[in-house]
């Protein structure tokens, strides 16, 4: 059953890694913007040393800083440096983060290269990448591993700096949209965003009136208000998540930093109505979702029709019928950030299953195993099975990535599930596993040791850290009702 005394900071983090990954889209994409716009109608970017100076609120409070500073380079490129901290508040604590980025960018705002470092409490990492036709190839260091891997792209990749001046100047119109890929180089993923000009508007920013260029950005159902002045410099910018980047001098920008408002509570969802008993048989809701938000609601426990969603309680098979799924391959196979083939987390899940004769024992011992041997802390970064297994600390999606490492290599097929779970009179965003077994897929939560999992774990994407950008839409606008059983 659910376990009442565990505390969100133990093991929610995937509510700060979604929300990190919206903020650094946010803080990132004005650097890493790809746009679809004809090569053709962009100017080159004037080569000149510049800075510029943007605050970053959380809930209207500064919590950091953003540094931009651009240098001419040879044959028409330029060297964009970009330096942030930022204090994030955790459950009452304050974690520091810091990072920093160049990229070398063609004239024409075309990516060439990057170098990415990230600081925070229990984690440091370090990226470095460079465009190759299409495809953005990348090298992730975590400090006690090394991930290598790429993202093909449709179109040569395209940056728009916080200079977007050719917004403005390709002839758009109030109302047109166009598709955009982007690349992060924080959470390492691409996706595809839709950009539309609303048009000039007024805007009230430190006490003065601005008649701004307003554009709206969608991904993945969330949705990102940019308002540029008529140089195409961007002055502020905003997040369904309640980030806001402000542009400032640099006096202002760099100094005045205050705690924020707690992040976990604040984005959690809150229950409408009420639960009544959590049932372990079957559980009904009412969800309240945005408009274009791509989800993984079907499937396995769940049903999803009319806006009503049932979770029906899972039934472990018997050990002598849960044999592993047939056809279920590809949740065999390793990937870069679940390194099942890897020699020592290969080692660890024979050690772990050891005397276990079927594979749901097999399940159930390592469940059991990384329950008890992980550290549960808030480690913001990007999960990885051989970083985490190799720390032996982390929260809910190092949880999850180590589970389905070592109950790959285990020969069980297994996927990560992310979505939200009740706690404390509201429901916070976390992530599990599910294993396929007797040619069902079970849940299973190895961070609050729940096989299968109770029923107020609504599951909304299926995969990887790739994948779980996409609940970030879900953020401020989902509304989640129980309905109560006759």
């Amino acid at each position: 059953m659910f376990k009442k005394n565990f505390k969100p900071r133990t093991y929610l983090k995937l509510t700060i890694l979604l929300i990190w990954a919206i903020l650094f889209i946010l803080l990132l994409k004005r650097d890493f913007f790809i746009g679809t716009l004809d090569v053709s109608q962009l100017q080159a970017i004037e080569q000149a040393t510049s800075e510029e100076y943007q605050a970053i609120l959380f809930k209207n409070k500064k919590i950091g800083y953003v540094v931009n500073i651009y240098h001419p380079g040879p044959d028409n490129t330029q060297l964009l440096e970009q330096k942030a901290k930022m204090n994030l508040n955790i459950a009452d604590t304050v974690h520091s983060i810091d990072l920093q980025l160049r990229a070398t960018l063609t004239g024409d705002n075309r990516l060439i290269d990057f170098e990415f470092s990230f600081k925070s409490p229990f984690y440091t990492m370090t990226a470095t990448g460079k465009v190759v036709g299409k495809a953005v190839q990348y090298e992730l260091a975590t400090g006690t591993n090394i991930v290598k891997d790429s993202i093909q792209f449709k179109t040569v990749p395209m940056l728009a700096t916080s200079r977007r001046t050719y917004l403005l100047t390709s002839g758009i119109q109030k109302g047109d949209k166009k598709r955009i890929p982007w690349f992060d180089p924080f959470s390492l993923t691409g996706k595809e965003s839709i950009l539309e000009y609303k048009g000039k508007e007024p805007m009230l920013i430190n006490g003065r009136v601005h008649n701004l260029h307003r554009f709206t950005e969608s991904f993945s159902g969330a949705r990102v208000n940019s308002w540029l002045n008529d140089q195409g410099v961007v002055v502020k910018e905003e997040s369904p998540a309640g980030f806001v980047f402000l542009r400032e001098p640099k006096f202002k920008a760099l100094n005045g930093l205050q705690q924020g408002d707690e992040i976990l509570s604040a984005v959690a969802v809150k229950l409408q109505g009420k639960i009544g008993t959590i049932s372990q048989e079957s559980m009904q809701y009412r969800l309240t979702l945005p408009e274009g938000a791509d989800l993984d609601l079907e499937g396995g426990r769940q049903s999803f029709n009319n806006n009503i969603l049932t979770i029906t309680g899972e039934q472990i098979p018997e050990q002598t019928s849960a044999a592993i799924c047939p056809r279920a391959e590809d949740a065999l196979l390793p990937s870069p950030y679940v390194q099942s083939d890897h020699t020592k987390i290969r080692e660890t899940a024979l050690k772990v299953t050891d005397g276990a004769d079927n594979p749901l024992e097999k399940a159930k011992q390592t469940s059991d195993w990384i329950y008890k041997n992980l550290d549960k802390r808030p480690v913001l970064g990007l999960p990885d099975a051989l970083t985490t297994l190799n720390n032996k600390q982390g929260d809910c999606n190092e949880h999850a990535v180590l589970f389905a490492a070592l109950a790959r290599s285990a020969g069980i097929p297994t996927r990560i599930a992310a979505g939200v779970t009740l706690n404390r009179g509201a429901f916070y965003y976390h992530a599990w596993n599910e294993v396929c077994l007797g040619s069902k897929w079970i849940s299973v939560d190895s961070t609050t040791n729940q096989f299968p999992a109770d029923l107020t774990h609504i599951r909304f994407i299926l995969g990887e850290m790739q994948e779980q950008v996409r609940i970030g839409g879900l953020l401020g606008k989902l509304a989640i009702e129980p309905l109560l059983r006759p």
